[in-house]
């Protein structure tokens, strides 16, 4: 059926069909390089000296990878690897940051091989996704990236929190807490849709962010670790401050409680307390009036690297149970085009390849269905995505749940 397949076509257009050039690209070799990297962050995101020497002290050599041209640095980014929370499971992915292009080098589709390069290296590690904040949308949608959820600004007015809640203990955190407040945050991430399954580039930047150095707080009960609250206190005009939570996290009515009522004891000198994540924070739920803001930083955006890995690594409802039949086009990697059988019982997904194809798509749209950030309904809405109404509904049953979201910046 050629005629449907028009719309979505025409949103694309050519800007898939681009294909990697030949180009030197993997970590640095030596200082020299090094030197080049820092000088294209700094160039690519007017960083002073003394913040680019920073963040190069920052970065792992080993996660850096840059892109040759001509025979000299042209381009370079910084892998992580992590995981993402997605029906309760952890998916591995492969974060990208620090993308930056030498200035003398732009213009000419070095970001895009760039991009084309990491994207094979990362498939090759076995991850089947890729996640970015985009600087530009436009550069990452030409590799098969697409918005796959939020990241929302969370802001309270601290004197408005009238909680006294003094049951639980609420003390500092000691390097020996270090396991518990790691498990502590995968109870609660795991249950929140496209938020990180930390490694230690994530964790450092909770405990320290950009130099700025975080107290965090542990709160106790008669079951041990109810939650956890990293604050920086960032000064303001007139000896005000504002709270910044790199992390906080309840797992009882009582601990959301105690850390309101702690955030509330800075009153007489904090204005505003404020943290990321997403529009459903269940700490709002708490609070008596809506003295609070929630509005969005950044959408983010996942590239599937690989099809049937990436639906069989993420958890599906229990309980809810149901087939797709998919054809997937990708113009990067053959291995993710044709057709896939997707069929889920009780939390466990099971792919083949074959089937009839009904829900037809392309990688890219792929991202925002996986993730559930937009259903499919929409996305045959905008031309996106083309396929009979059983298979539409089946689809927006499946990968229905909470809206997906990110705490972290990387």
């Amino acid at each position: 059926m050629p005629a449907p397949e028009a719309p979505a076509r025409a949103i694309r257009g050519t800007e898939m069909r681009m294909e990697t050039q030949p180009g030197d690209f993997g970590p640095p070799r030596d200082e020299r390089e090094m030197s080049a990297v820092a000088d294209i962050m700094m160039q690519s995101y007017a960083m002073s000296p003394a913040d680019g020497a920073a963040w190069m002290q920052r970065t792992t050599r080993s996660d850096l990878r840059l892109l040759r041209e001509g025979g000299e640095v042209a381009a370079s980014l910084v892998l992580i690897r992590m995981g993402q929370w997605y029906g309760g499971r952890s998916v591995p992915v492969i974060g990208v940051g620090g993308v930056g292009v030498s200035p003398v080098h732009r213009g000419r589709g070095t970001a895009t091989r760039l991009m084309q390069h990491l994207l094979r290296e990362a498939r090759a590690t076995g991850a089947p996704l890729s996640v970015l904040y985009p600087a530009t949308q436009p550069l990452y949608r030409r590799v098969g990236y697409e918005h796959a959820g939020t990241r929302q600004e969370i802001r309270l007015q601290v004197p408005s929190l009238d909680f006294s809640e003094r049951t639980l203990s609420l003390r500092p955190i000691r390097e020996a807490d270090t396991a518990a407040i790691v498990l502590s945050y995968q109870r609660h991430a795991r249950h929140r849709p496209g938020w990180l399954d930390r490694g230690d580039f994530s964790w450092g930047r909770v405990r320290n962010m950009r130099g700025e150095v975080a107290q965090g707080y542990l709160v106790e009960g008669s079951a041990g670790v109810e939650g956890h609250v990293y604050v920086i206190r960032r000064a303001l005009k007139d000896f005000k401050q504002e709270l910044f939570l790199t992390d906080v996290v309840a797992h009882t009515p009582a601990a959301a409680r105690r850390i309101l009522s702690f955030l509330g004891d800075h009153r007489s000198l904090a204005t505003e307390a404020f943290w990321y994540g997403g529009v459903d924070d269940p700490l709002l739920l708490l609070l008596r009036e809506q003295t609070y803001s929630v509005k969005l930083y950044m959408h983010w955006m996942v590239r599937v690297l690989d099809v049937a890995s990436a639906l069989g690594a993420r958890g599906w409802s229990e309980g809810l149970s149901g087939a797709l039949h998919l054809e997937v086009e990708d113009d990067l990697f053959p291995e993710n085009q044709g057709r896939f059988v997707l069929e889920v019982s009780e939390g466990q997904a099971r792919v083949r390849r074959g089937g009839e194809g009904r829900l037809r798509l392309h990688v890219r749209e792929l991202a925002p269905l996986y993730t559930g950030h937009l259903s499919a309904q929409a996305l045959r809405a905008m031309g996106a995505l083309h396929g009979e109404e059983a298979s539409v509904r089946a689809a927006d049953s499946l990968f229905a749940g909470p809206p997906p979201s990110l705490r972290d910046m990387f």
